[in-house]
């Protein structure tokens, strides 16, 4: 059989022709699938052996204190052909893997040949097509979890044994030091365990990795933007556990970690880093550190890993074998992920070159695979993702003309409500400000004082059953959106709804389904910008196209203030998405159609987001959304280029056409008309008339599902398809 050994001494790697091992009782024999490289452990093994020997004993000064010892016990020259023989030898790599049973020896009942199991152990889990295991060093893989995925079971046992050593409850925030595969790991088990976690790590596509798989922020340990997020995250109180997962001889990760940890929080090794505690730092906290030993309790005690004793569970809970057979679980569950963190398969029989890339610089991974004969390659994707376009489907009755004014309820009376849609309804003639609904009683009457509504309460139902209301503002938080306007629309009321429509696939069907149940598709996104009377008066200008069109849409959001609940993640979607449709129903009117696909790249460590949409005639609009620009700089600048001709507009202050003849608007000195009040114009007059609604339902739709395919595309890692559902 095949294995691949390094020589300590000279570096050397190879894959050798090795006699195959026997199958002693107690344990099974194993034929690879597959194996994980640890692009931490492993690595940092493969460089020290390819050092000088100064160097060596620089890095392993545990080492040379055991080789003083023994010159003092046995004398130079004995010393000497030790360590020589000991160095001018091969030695194994790898831990961690995922194979078949192909034996099994006396006293193994849990497991037969052809059982597919997870093996631990940095000696018998080795990068070899066949392995001798222990009996509590494998466990039977779960039904539905691939080999590929399973084969991650030692690191994914260090990374819980860690987590277990940090102690986390329901709501903590934990602070991740060193994002490579530990780190990646330790996040996503914090995250299942009800963690906020705060990622740290100077490579900014590793912190955008973590952020994917469910870390709150991430950053370099240089940026304040860590240090703010923990400080917004728990109120200044600093995190409760801080996970140190990161290696190399800095001693930056326990600094830090003393800096954003809370009074008596707890610092948990798990990586191989420099650890000179600060002695003020640590003792006026009153900080607990804690190690934790590999895989978990048995590690390193002959008698459990060789002999097969195992701990009662009644007093070792959680034991190597239990945790490799936990984080198995969590896995098949789903809870956990490891597919991100797969950068590269290679053949086990490339595993010298695999190692020599790895090493070099030239791969850049997180984990790599090594596939052993007989296993399939994986497809490769050639097709992009798709994301279905609901279909609207709804025999809508005839719209009906109101007589009198326009009577209009309120849902929510928060700032955007009272700022930009009530003083425009107010002072419109042939509106009547019926009922303002607020969760608590004193906005509602705040929203009827200032604005004269006729009735203010906290009744939705009692304002929903109420025959003389013509239509309903929804306004309220984010989360609630897609709830409250598929119950307007049951009611047979017309809606306008603040984007966004809905936060994910689930809320979009809900409306519609809604739409289809009641036959009633009056419906209106606050999408404003469209009505804008400069950016109309531009559109008009710039005239018809013949040939694709290129448009460039620069949003410079700002950050939020601290406190905001657009912050609220969890429960209110991603920034992004609460506003995202603004800017994409922008650009597909100008274009004249829907897209057809997204592509989009997040920058690491912030909400920067840079986004490609394609439209059918070739079309493309670019929209840079950015969170970090400079707070005086216009927010919207937009630039759309065809047949020669080119639009410009400037933050609704200014606007340009340069063509055959250049149009330049008037500078308007303050206001920024951004089209609300000429958007509540058209919806009320499709209130009273009866005619069709300001926007077609499709045209919302696909802006909604573009919107919400901007947050797939990043979790994929590629472009999107939008396809019109069947």
């Amino acid at each position: 059989m095949k294995q691949v050994v390094q020589n300590y001494k000279s570096g050397e790697l190879a894959v050798l022709d090795v006699p195959v091992p026997g199958c002693k009782p107690g344990g099974v024999l194993v034929r690879s699938a597959f194996s994980l490289i640890s692009t931490g452990t492993e690595m940092m093994k493969v460089s020290e052996a390819g050092m000088s020997m100064l160097g060596k004993a620089r890095s392993r000064p545990d080492q040379v204190a055991k080789v003083m010892q023994s010159v003092a016990t046995n004398g130079v020259p004995a010393t000497y052909r030790k360590v020589m023989g000991k160095l001018d030898s091969y030695t194994p790599l790898g831990y961690s893997l995922c194979g078949v049973v192909e034996q099994v020896g006396a006293g193994v009942d849990d497991v037969k040949p052809g059982d597919l199991v997870a093996c631990a152990g940095n000696e018998h889990a080795l990068h070899a097509e066949l392995n001798w295991v222990p009996k509590n060093l494998y466990t039977p893989v779960p039904d539905g979890l691939a080999p590929r995925h399973a084969a991650f079971g030692t690191v994914g046992s260090i990374a819980l044994q860690g987590v277990r050593r940090g102690e986390p409850q329901l709501g903590d925030v934990a602070l991740v030091i060193g994002l490579g595969l530990i780190g990646q790991l330790v996040v996503q088990l914090l995250t299942a365990a009800g963690a906020r976690v705060v990622g740290v790590d100077p490579d900014p596509v590793r912190c955008e990795l973590a952020t994917r798989l469910g870390a709150a922020a991430c950053g370099d340990p240089e940026s304040a933007a860590v240090e703010s997020a923990v400080a917004e995250l728990t109120g200044g109180h600093g995190v409760d556990q801080v996970y140190l997962a990161a290696g190399g001889g800095s001693n930056q990760p326990v600094e830090l970690a003393a800096r954003l940890c809370r009074d008596r929080g707890r610092v948990v090794d798990i990586g191989k880093c420099r650890l000179d505690l600060p002695w003020n730092a640590y003792y006026e906290k009153e900080l607990d550190v804690r190690f934790s030993r590999s895989y978990g309790p048995g590690r390193y005690d002959p008698e459990y890993e060789l002999e097969g004793r195992d701990y009662p569970i009644g007093y070792v809970r959680w034991t190597e074998r239990r945790n490799l057979a936990c984080f198995l679980d969590l896995a098949a569950r789903g809870r956990i992920d490891v597919e991100p963190l797969v950068s590269h398969v290679a053949d086990f029989d490339d595993a010298v070159e695999t190692y020599r890339s790895l090493k070099d610089g030239e791969l850049k991974a997180v984990a790599v695979l090594f596939r052993y004969p007989g296993q399939p390659r994986e497809a490769v994707q050639t097709q992009a993702p798709v994301v279905a376009v609901p279909a609207v489907k709804a025999t809508s009755a005839p719209a009906r003309s109101v007589r009198g004014p326009v009577r209009l309820a309120f849902v929510g009376a928060g700032n955007y409500a009272t700022s930009m849609l009530l003083p425009h309804l107010a002072r419109r003639e042939g509106v009547e400000l019926s009922t303002v609904v607020t969760t608590t009683a004193l906005s509602a009457a705040n929203a009827q004082r200032k604005f004269g509504f006729t009735g203010a309460t906290t009744d939705l139902d009692g304002v929903l059953g109420d025959k003389s209301i013509d239509a309903v503002f929804v306004v309220t938080r984010h989360s609630s959106h897609a709830e409250l306007t598929r119950k307007a629309l049951l009611a047979g009321k017309t809606v306008f709804v603040e984007k966004p429509l809905a936060l994910d696939e689930d809320e979009l069907a809900a409306v519609l389904a809604a739409v289809e149940e009641s036959g009633n598709d009056r419906l209106q996104v606050g999408f404003n910008r469209r009505f804008a009377p400069l950016l109309q008066e531009a559109r008009t200008q710039f005239g018809d196209r013949t040939g694709p069109a290129s448009l460039r849409y620069l949003i410079n959001a700002g950050r939020l203030a601290h406190g905001s609940w657009y912050l609220q993640q969890g429960t209110e979607g991603s920034r992004f998405a609460g506003e995202g449709g603004h800017f994409i129903d922008t650009a597909s009117w100008l274009l004249g159609a829907d897209p057809v696909s997204v592509y989009a790249v997040a920058a690491p460590g912030n909400e920067d987001l840079q986004i490609v949409l394609g439209y059918p005639d070739g079309s493309t609009a670019t929209l840079s959304y950015v969170t970090t620009g400079a707070p005086g700089f216009p927010k919207e600048t937009l630039d759309l280029v065809a047949d020669g001709k080119v639009l410009r507009l400037d933050d609704f202050v200014r606007a340009s056409v340069h063509s055959r003849k250049k149009w330049v608007s008037s500078h308007l000195p303050k206001a920024r008309d951004k089209g609300q009040n000429a958007e509540l114009a058209a919806f009320v007059r499709a209130v009273r008339t009866g005619g069709p609604m300001p926007v077609p339902l499709e045209s919302l739709v696909a802006t909604t599902a573009a919107t919400l395919a901007v947050h797939r595309s990043l979790a994929e890692g590629a472009p999107v398809t939008l396809a019109a559902a069947r």
